[in-house]
């Protein structure tokens, strides 16, 4: 069963309550073939735990490794995934199309 959007801004919020520190990370543009719609949502607690998605699992790693950085130094970021041939063995979309992520620190 997939997580819901509600599922996820959920436990965002039960992190915090809890004294975490979060950040969201939400799917802004597509382009071509893209593994989750504009919208999709990844929530991210400063010790690294995750729930939701924002590639089907093809980019997350990376996605939670620089929401870490967001929650440390609490600047946004916008990232951008996608294939080619220079970053083929980095993270990457197999499916050929790019997505834009922007992560944020929820306060």
């Amino acid at each position: 069963m997939l997580t819901t959007d509600e599922d996820i801004l959920a436990k965002a919020e039960d992190w915090r309550k809890a004294g975490k520190a979060v950040a969201i990370a939400t799917v802004v543009d597509t382009w071509g073939s893209a593994p989750r719609p504009v919208g999709s949502h990844l929530v991210i607690d400063e010790d690294g735990n995750f729930l939701g998605s924002v590639s089907g699992g093809c980019v997350e790693g990376e996605v939670v490794t620089e929401a870490l950085d967001v929650i440390e130094a609490g600047k946004p970021k916008l990232l951008e995934f996608g294939v080619a041939d220079e970053t083929a063995w980095r993270a990457g979309l197999s499916c050929g199309g790019r997505i834009a992520v922007y992560v944020e620190k929820v306060d």
